[in-house]
């Protein structure tokens, strides 16, 4: 018998470069506690280059389809602020939620990967009362 190995050469995970755009996160992870079930909810994941070059981040992507992530769109200079806004749906998912979003960019390190969580409270559902049959009026 006779195999073949084929490895695919994939983008390095660290730019090399010394002076690379690098990302200093307020906080990684944010934790909503407990929530009630429906409305849609964000945070605004605070960053700062503390590299020597612009910062270009050139996209996120959420681990689910309930979580959406927006960026800057234009370089963060040496130096300057921005953030990462996420935005998570509650409606129709009672319980417990950990997600993750992937930023991808050209700093020291090229992905970086930020959460949220946190528990979803159920609605309750209210039913108007049912009125009894009083029988005829007269």
């Amino acid at each position: 018998m006779f195999f073949v190995a084929t490895f695919a050469q994939t983008a390095p995970l660290v730019n090399d470069n010394p002076n690379a755009a690098q990302f200093k996160f307020e906080t990684e992870v944010h934790d909503f506690g407990t929530i009630d079930e429906g409305p849609k909810i964000s945070y605004e994941f605070m960053f700062t280059n503390v590299g020597k070059e612009p910062l270009i981040i050139t996209g996120a992507k959420a681990s689910c389809g309930c979580t959406v992530p927006k960026w800057p769109q234009e370089p963060i200079l040496p130096g300057q602020s921005s953030s990462v806004k996420v935005e998570y749906n509650t409606k129709g998912r009672p319980n417990s939620f950990n997600k993750a979003i992937t930023v991808t960019s050209n700093a020291k390190t090229k992905t970086k990967v930020i959460y949220i969580k946190g528990t979803v409270k159920k609605a309750e559902v209210f039913s108007a009362p049912v009125k009894e049959d009083q029988g005829p009026v007269e």
